[in-house]
């Protein structure tokens, strides 16, 4: 009985869960007319046409290639730069990288909202405002919670194989790239996966920094279809789907390593 109840309740959820998306995906092979008299119903007609209007009419290649470049450039050091600041903390425990952990976990608390007009006066000191460089230079603050995640699971690891590779004469480096990220890679693969549909959807920061059509970022697009004082909203939700589509593949393939990562970090041995 537990079995069909739970059931039951996990479908009506998933239901729940599934009603904007079908409304979104049905949306896109429909009429501006169609859409307002049966919304929720399937389209008379599966026409591409908003499809072939959205690529003709938008930049959508090339903010797709913007969104790529950021995306990946900014996860990437993201990674490098929080597993090697969590590396250090392990590595040396002085009071100085005690210090250095309050300092992040101070910052880490600073919402981001504050430090908007700061960090923009900064950018935009050193001309780094609408360009992808300095987007993904501002990316780089999300290296901290990279840090966090990342030095809670290397505090579980056993110090002995680095004790002993220091013992055979093995360097910071060599411990770091060739025994340290090997054992890390669950909770790696995990912070890829959050920090690359964090940034891939993010509209803050790319609606601040980029102005030219030709830099904006993939959300950018979905929110320049939305007019002034009116909207076509078959061809809103076909942009909408084109930018949901890879990152909810992506997600797909690699939700299994979100859980794997988080609780393989939680449990010692």
């Amino acid at each position: 009985m537990r079995y069909w109840i739970r059931t039951v309740l996990v479908l009506g959820l998933t239901a729940i869960v599934m009603l904007p998306l079908y409304y979104i995906f049905v949306s896109t092979f429909k009429t501006q007319t169609e859409m307002a008299l049966s919304p929720f119903a399937l389209p008379k007609s599966f026409s591409l046409e908003n499809y072939k209007t959205v690529f003709t009419s938008l930049p959508v290649g090339q903010a797709f290639l913007n969104t790529i470049i950021v995306t990946v450039s900014a996860v990437a050091f993201q990674v490098f730069i929080g597993s090697l600041a969590a590396y250090g903390m392990i590595l040396r425990k002085t009071w100085f990288t005690s210090a250095v952990g309050a300092v992040l976990l101070v910052g880490f608390t600073i919402p981001v909202q504050a430090t908007l007009i700061p960090i923009y006066r900064m950018e935009a000191h050193y001309h780094l405002t609408n360009s992808l460089k300095g987007l993904i230079i501002v990316y780089l603050g999300s290296a901290v919670f990279c840090y966090f995640l990342i030095v809670g699971y290397m505090r579980k690891l056993p110090m002995e194989l680095i004790e002993a590779a220091r013992i055979d004469g093995a360097g910071p480096w060599t411990i770091y790239w060739r025994i340290v990220l090997p054992l890390i890679r669950p909770i790696l693969t995990t912070v890829v996966v959050f920090q690359t549909l964090a940034t891939w959807n993010d509209f803050l920061w790319p609606n601040i920094l980029l102005s030219s059509g030709d830099r904006q970022t993939i959300v950018l697009q979905v929110f320049n279809a939305v007019g002034e004082f009116s909207t076509d909203w078959p061809l809103f939700m076909t942009i909408t789907v084109i930018a949901l589509v890879p990152v909810m593949i992506f997600f797909v393939f690699t939700q299994r390593w979100i859980v794997a990562g988080l609780i393989s970090g939680s449990v010692k041995g």
